[in-house]
């Protein structure tokens, strides 16, 4: 996760005075409070934004590993079809008719390709395109940005 960790991002413990980095409420001027108020929230937002860029990362990798299995699924049944039909035409029209011969072959390419496109769509169902731990914490910092603004 590009080194970050949830504890990196709990802005709370470097806000437990009350002001970022210009020190105590009471020694620091209105205009101090207010630099100090604007610098912690762009590092809070740059923050936020590589958190998001990793979650997003993270779950596009996802979605890629999930398309490339439907994707392969659908060529390794297609191109099974087309193998399996021309070996039953020439094998089992020497035991059943050459229909039911296509018939047989058909249905079990075709069992073997909805396994394959069920499992990639299963990986697809578990990509979650929205960085929850991003909003998550986007919620926790708005709610503190209104209690040092109060």
């Amino acid at each position: 996760m590009s080194g970050y960790d949830a504890g990196d991002l709990d802005r709370r413990s470097a806000y437990a005075g009350g002001v970022g980095e210009a020190g105590a409420t009471e020694d620091a001027s209105l205009g101090e409070l207010f630099s100090a108020l604007t610098t912690d929230l762009s590092q809070l937002v740059r923050s936020e934004m590589e958190l998001a860029r990793v979650e997003i990362r993270e779950e596009a990798g996802k979605a890629g590993k999930a398309a490339g299995m439907l994707g392969g699924g659908a060529l390794v049944g297609y191109l099974a079809l087309t193998l399996l039909s021309f070996a039953a035409a020439w094998g089992l029209a020497e035991v059943v008719d050459a229909g039911w011969a296509f018939l047989i072959v058909g249905l079990v390419v075709a069992a073997v390709a909805a396994v394959l496109a069920m499992s990639g769509r299963k990986k697809l169902r578990a990509v979650h395109p929205i960085p929850d731990q991003t909003v998550d914490t986007l919620k926790e910092d708005a709610r503190w940005a209104r209690a040092q603004v109060k």
